[in-house]
């Protein structure tokens, strides 16, 4: 097993006043020549957005987009008419940028805090049409259990939404002292396990809240929660992207 560990100390950070950014991998201002991606994992952002404020109307294309709100109410806007829909705590967005498109995103609340993830992950389809998707997961349903919220068109999982890659996220509440057993999808595929919050132990490595760990080259590995924690992992292709 080939493991890559990335403690939230080590992270990339940007402030600018209405937007605190924290990058597991290079973006925009931050450049790691070792952090460029994970596999077909392009991004992954920590943000924590200032009420009232966001990101004005930008460009992409050729990209799976998929943003996860952990605090407040996020608002997004897109030219796929797409008007200021909100997107909740327990609620996650795909967007498949595909030929092109433009999206704004603000937090929703003048004065609360939103606090989110976003995570780019490269398609294996071009060009294709661009869409737009989003979907509550119940809380409960991930408890000590492995909960799919992403998955490939190609392999799609019950319940999920899906991405133009043969990928997976997933998240799990594991409770104190547990253990959970993960499966990779293949022996091409590596994950990116990231702790929300809490403290777990893999293969003899301790994370806290907002380290993570990238594990490839096995087909399963066991993680032991340290204290109750939650847990998201990111599965990709390993190929050079």
């Amino acid at each position: 097993m080939k493991t890559t560990l990335y403690s939230a100390t080590s992270r990339g950070t940007a402030k600018h006043g209405w937007l605190t950014a924290n990058h597991y991998f290079s973006f925009a201002g931050y450049f790691n020549p070792e952090r460029i991606n994970f596999g077909a994992l392009r991004v992954l952002n920590d943000d924590v957005i200032v009420g009232g404020k966001g990101f004005g109307e930008h460009p992409h294309e050729n990209m799976e987009i998929i943003t996860i709100p952990l605090q407040g109410i996020l608002k997004h806007k897109d030219s796929m008419s797409n008007q200021w829909i909100e997107l909740g705590i327990g609620e996650v967005q795909v967007m498949s940028a595909g030929t092109g498109l433009y999206h704004s995103e603000i937090n929703g609340s003048t004065s609360q805090h939103l606090k989110l993830f976003q995570i780019w992950i490269f398609p294996n389809k071009q060009a294709v049409e661009p869409r737009y998707h989003q979907k509550y997961f119940l809380p409960q349903e991930r408890e000590n259990t492995l909960q799919t919220l992403v998955s490939s068109f190609d392999h799609p999982e019950e319940n999920s939404l899906k991405i133009h890659q043969d990928a997976k996220i997933s998240r799990i509440l594991l409770s104190l002292d547990n253990k959970f057993d993960y499966q990779l999808m293949s022996k091409m595929h590596g994950v990116f396990v990231l702790v929300i919050d809490g403290t777990i132990e893999i293969d003899k490595h301790v994370l806290k809240t907002r380290d993570a760990i990238g594990i490839e080259n096995v087909e399963n590995f066991k993680i032991k929660a340290l204290e109750s924690s939650d847990i998201l992992f990111i599965e990709v292709p390993m190929e050079q992207i």
